[in-house]
């Protein structure tokens, strides 16, 4: 099981937010490439990239912070937030993004997701964004009337490299993800699934690789890395089995 380190970009900096509230963010360093070189070292292989301004507007908003951070790192990134149609999605890839993340429009415009697995085999993600089971959209601002379950059915057969699920209510709090439902998503379809929200301790990285075998495939923190609530190398060595 990976554990993907996460950096969330709001005006150019390193933020994190409080249930996906962009009132209540944290700073915690404003030099995104120095933040990507320092997860590298510390093990990461995977980092995920989230453009908070947009997610919220629809459109990328933190390119020249994206480009610092793709050209500072040697390992793959994967990006969300704003993207919503082929041009963008291209856009990303060509900058040097090894997978990209549709999150609004996989709801939205579930053609989207068909057309670019077609077109980018392997680096179509779809961000599966749930409160209390029901998928969230438009930087979390909206909730839809449809299950995070039925939603990534849709996308079965389509060729989705993963699909990331985050439980809004958990996510920067600090309370633990929410094991049942990550469970019941990852054995609900066949797509890997990567658990996000609520990551708090070093416990938590070892309950989810507990269900690892229902086809959860990856673990995304933030927070918990910033703090130091988490040591991201010991984390890593954890999944490794070398602690």
């Amino acid at each position: 099981m990976l554990v993907i380190p996460a950096i969330d970009l709001k005006e150019g900096k390193c933020v994190r937010l409080e249930q996906g509230l962009m009132t209540k963010d944290t700073v915690f360093n404003d030099d995104p490439p120095a933040q990507a070189l320092q997860w590298q070292r510390q093990g990461a292989e995977l980092l995920h990239i989230v453009d908070l301004d947009g997610a919220f507007a629809g459109e990328p908003r933190n390119k020249s912070a994206i480009e610092g951070i793709i050209k500072a790192i040697d390992i793959p990134a994967q990006l969300g937030g704003g993207i919503r149609d082929l041009a963008t999605i291209e856009a990303y890839l060509a900058l040097g993004l090894s997978r990209v993340i549709i999150g609004t429009a996989a709801q939205r415009n579930p053609e989207l997701v068909r057309e670019a697995c077609a077109k980018f085999p392997g680096r179509i993600v779809v961000g599966i964004d749930a409160k209390d089971g029901l998928v969230a959209v438009q930087g979390w601002a909206e909730v839809t009337g449809i299950t995070a379950v039925d939603l990534a059915r849709k996308f079965e057969d389509c060729g989705v490299a993963a699909i990331i699920y985050t439980d809004i209510s958990r996510d920067g709090m600090l309370q633990g993800p929410n094991l049942k439902a990550t469970q019941a998503l990852a054995e609900a379809v066949a797509i890997p699934v990567i658990a996000s929200g609520g990551v708090s301790s070093l416990k938590d990285i070892e309950d989810l690789m507990a269900i690892e075998g229902s086809g959860v495939a990856g673990v995304i923190t933030g927070k918990a890395v910033y703090t130091g609530a988490i040591d991201l190398a010991r984390a890593i060595a954890i999944t490794k089995g070398r602690s």
